[in-house]
């Protein structure tokens, strides 16, 4: 499933995935833009729509959940963004974050225990 979101989308699917299960006036409340009851609401319906989210009625409110994992969502951007930006090449986009000069010597350490993990694991099968 190709999983794609507006950026306010996207701020709408962060609060469900944070907070969980939540009605349209918790999720206008969390957002950071300050947006009409309604304009969420609509939000809301669109992404139930596409299959991103559904509701279960709660007295007279409902009450909105996520229907796609946040991983899943990251997945299909990361593949969008890599066919858009990198030509599809899964080695331009790794370049591409590592010669970024804000990266920790940390964060590229963790980066080359991820990549040697893996390395390991394709060995193995």
């Amino acid at each position: 499933m190709d999983i794609a979101f507006t950026e306010r989308e996207l701020d709408v699917m962060d609060v469900l995935w944070e907070r969980g299960a939540s009605t349209v006036a918790e999720v206008q409340e969390l957002l950071l833009d300050d947006l009409a009851y309604t304009t969420v609401l609509t939000m809301l319906r669109t992404l139930e729509e596409k299959g991103y989210v559904s509701h279960e009625e709660e007295g007279r409110a409902y009450r909105y959940y996520p229907q796609v994992e946040r991983s899943d969502a990251g997945a299909s951007a990361v593949k969008r963004l890599m066919g858009k930006l990198f030509r599809g090449s899964p080695e331009m986009l790794m370049t591409h974050l590592v010669s970024q000069r804000g990266l920790t010597k940390e964060q590229l350490e963790t980066m080359r225990r991820m990549l040697t993990e893996r390395i390991e694991r394709e060995g193995r099968q």
